[in-house]
């Protein structure tokens, strides 16, 4: 029992540090950078990645633009969608649970900006070194839903072929 309630405030708890990482660091970019302007975090940096403030109408990376109101909505139903299944993860599955809690706080970090800046998102992390040189700049929201899919694929695939390694071989006649 005591397990399930520790695990009961994973998705919520990763949900609320990326959406709070997401909103100060977006907040800092938009009042101390003009937009298209860059900063070098440090100069030795330079090379691999630096802050440049970009405003996004599209999804994730800047694909898609001009979706505007539509991209809030389809934020919105990304974080319904996860929070409806989530009752479907298994307490002891705490990994997925972070997945998902990555991809919950990554939604409602662009939802926010969506609903609340005229469908306009703030993207600020600009990679440099070769081979991401030209990637789209992106944001932590952004991020966290990458790093959440993926980790969430990779727990799928894993889970799957345990449980195949792991069911009876039948025997032939």
């Amino acid at each position: 029992m005591k397990e399930r309630r520790w695990t009961a405030w994973i998705i919520p708890t990763v949900a609320v540090l990326v959406v709070v990482a997401d909103q100060v660091s977006k907040y800092l970019v938009r009042t101390r950078l003009l937009a298209g302007q860059s900063w070098e975090i440090v100069e030795w940096l330079r090379p691999v990645v630096q802050i440049t403030h970009v405003t996004n109408t599209g999804v994730a990376f800047g694909l898609f633009p001009g979706l505007g109101g539509l991209g809030a909505i389809v934020s919105g139903v990304i974080a319904v969608v996860i929070i409806i299944y989530q009752r479907q993860v298994a307490p002891e599955q705490w990994p997925m649970r972070f997945a998902l809690g990555l991809m919950l706080g990554g939604a409602l970090g662009n939802f926010i900006d969506r609903a609340f800046r005229q469908g306009i998102v703030v993207d600020f992390i600009d990679l440099n070194f070769w081979p991401l040189r030209g990637w789209p700049v992106f944001n932590i929201a952004d991020s966290s839903v990458v790093v959440g899919t993926v980790l969430l694929l990779l727990l799928m695939v894993w889970e799957e072929r345990r449980g195949e390694a792991s069911a009876p071989v039948a025997e032939s006649s």
